[in-house]
């Protein structure tokens, strides 16, 4: 069953503004005075008309009210986990389909560290979890990260182009994955991932020469768009760079 991605998507692209940083990395390693407080990304999402924005369950919860006013679609993320257990990672289900609708998430989206001694569990929740979200015509996002002992480079051509064919099978309507810097390995990826379509994770700070030079390499690879956070919301001026971003992800579709 196939599922409309129009609520999240603008002429088959999307910038989407992450914030499940503070349950993944904890509030000493992003937070400031200024971005620690929810309210102030929901302001920059909707001044900058992001296709949606990401939070965890309990913020989704604690401030409903703002973010249904905002008009942002809520991309609820159903699972995480904390930086502190250093085994093999695995992200718990925090909160259900059930719990995204009565909340009125346009998308929901969940964790795999494929790799992971961990991952069947993972693709098993996964796999209930799209059913019953296809099931209500939700789509379904897939942050797939190769991790654990057995990886050695998580953004190798192989590792890469390895998630976004894994989400293909599995059923994601799209797939949140790295870019290791390499346009080529990111085409390849892009084609693995076939009628998935492919958004790239922001990753950490960067100088935003860089980072927008990365935007513009995302998108010659194929990729719909991107799940920016931190470079975002840590940027002087977010709505300045979120200008900047939307330029070159749409600057092919004017014409």
């Amino acid at each position: 069953m196939s599922v409309s991605l129009n609520k999240i998507t603008t002429k088959g692209r999307a910038l989407y503004l992450a914030y499940d940083q503070g349950l993944e990395h904890g509030p000493e390693v992003d937070f400031n005075d200024v971005n620690i407080d929810p309210l102030y990304i929901i302001n920059i999402a909707k001044k900058g008309k992001y296709n949606g924005v990401v939070f965890q369950k309990g913020i989704a919860e604690k401030y409903n009210k703002e973010i249904k006013k905002s008009g942002i679609p809520l991309i609820l993320k159903l699972n995480g986990k904390t930086k502190l257990v250093k085994d093999e990672p695995i992200s718990a289900q925090l909160a259900t389909v059930g719990e995204a609708v009565s909340l009125g998430a346009k998308a929901v989206g969940f964790t795999i560290y494929i790799g992971s001694k961990y991952e069947e569990q993972m693709m098993e929740e996964f796999s209930k979890i799209q059913r019953e979200a296809h099931s209500k015509n939700i789509p379904v996002i897939a942050w797939i990260y190769p991790r654990g002992k057995a990886i050695k480079n998580a953004v190798s051509r192989e590792n890469l182009s390895y998630s976004a064919r894994t989400a293909l099978e599995i059923g994601a309507d799209i797939a949140k994955i790295q870019y290791g810097g390499k346009k080529d390995d990111l085409k390849w990826a892009v084609k693995s991932a076939g009628r998935t379509r492919i958004v790239i994770a922001g990753g950490v700070k960067k100088n935003e020469r860089d980072f927008l030079k990365d935007v513009k390499d995302v998108m010659d690879s194929g990729a719909i768009g991107l799940a920016v956070g931190r470079n975002v919301w840590k940027s002087k001026d977010p709505l300045g760079l979120t200008k900047q971003i939307k330029d070159i992800i749409w600057s092919k579709t004017k014409n």
